[in-house]
């Protein structure tokens, strides 16, 4: 293989790795809550940013993702408290949802800017040299977050096969009205998905700015490889989503191979809408 095309395909590798468990986080909230949540790459933006927040106080990087992390699933409980409950008890429809998320997806946006302003920023790291593995040059923060998608991934399939809560989870995601009349506690169950959900979005944040800068937009520019990978994996069905996100992040940048960079995005939404027409239910059923 030539040697340009092997790095974009280890460059590709990282980027899905971001892209893996941000759209786990999406296609949780939509395969159990039945939400397509456009605020999500902003709340990606803002675990980024509360990890800058919280780096440039004095913490170190791995201790500041992890606060980072936590921030933002307060956040995001705290939109489930003020927004998302009330507007299931209303019984609110698809169209309204995806309204309001992309209002959440505005004030999140301004709101970082209002804080931080507009400029790139970037985390108090230690310059690190590029490692040379089988005569390509992976970069340090390129193969620390590779490393950290594989142990996160591994941590969501332990609880989703082997804890209570993960079979909670499959069962209101296959059916919500039986897995209430079974007893499980379905609101349990939603706080702990925006919990998890939040917390992987975050990560993936974090884990972006860990590669390039920190900006207003890096989450929403991210929105359109979340979808696509999770309806190329299948809706609501996070393994899918997970391969749907290394086959969108190696497709975005191998195709820098022969198309310039600012065609990424467009090989997205090309695959994204091939899939809608071909196999709507993605490469994989679409349930947990």
């Amino acid at each position: 293989m030539d040697p340009q095309l092997a790095q974009l395909v280890v460059n590709g590798i990282a980027v899905g790795s971001i892209i893996a468990l941000a759209s786990i986080g999406l296609t949780l909230t939509y395969g159990i809550l039945r939400l397509s949540n456009f605020a999500h790459g902003d709340f990606m933006t803002l675990g980024a940013y509360l990890t800058l927040l919280v780096n440039t106080a004095g913490l170190n990087i791995w201790l500041s993702m992890l606060v980072g992390a936590g921030m933002t699933v307060l956040a995001v409980l705290l939109s489930e408290k003020l927004i998302w409950s009330p507007m299931r008890a209303r019984r609110a429809n698809s169209t309204t949802l995806i309204i309001i998320s992309i209002g959440l997806a505005l004030f999140l946006r301004n709101g970082i800017i209002f804080l931080w302003g507009g400029g790139n920023q970037r985390y108090n790291l230690p310059v690190s040299e590029a490692i040379p593995v089988l005569g390509l040059r992976i970069a340090y923060y390129n193969l620390v977050v590779m490393v950290l998608a594989v142990v996160a991934i591994a941590a969501l399939h332990y609880l989703l096969k082997n804890t209570r809560i993960g079979k909670a989870m499959r069962a209101v995601a296959d059916d919500i009205d039986l897995a209430r009349v079974t007893g499980i506690d379905v609101d349990r169950v939603v706080v702990w998905t925006w919990i998890i959900a939040g917390g992987l979005t975050a990560l993936g944040g974090s884990m972006l700015g860990l590669v390039e800068a920190v900006r207003p937009n890096m989450g929403w520019f991210l929105i359109l490889p979340l979808f696509a990978a999770v309806i190329l994996g299948g809706i609501g069905n996070p393994y899918g989503a997970i391969a749907g996100a290394f086959v969108i992040g190696i497709a975005q940048e191998v195709s820098t191979y022969w198309l310039a960079s600012e065609y990424k995005l467009a090989v997205a939404l090309v695959m994204m809408v091939l899939v809608l027409l071909f196999r709507p239910q993605g490469i994989f059923r679409g349930t947990l």
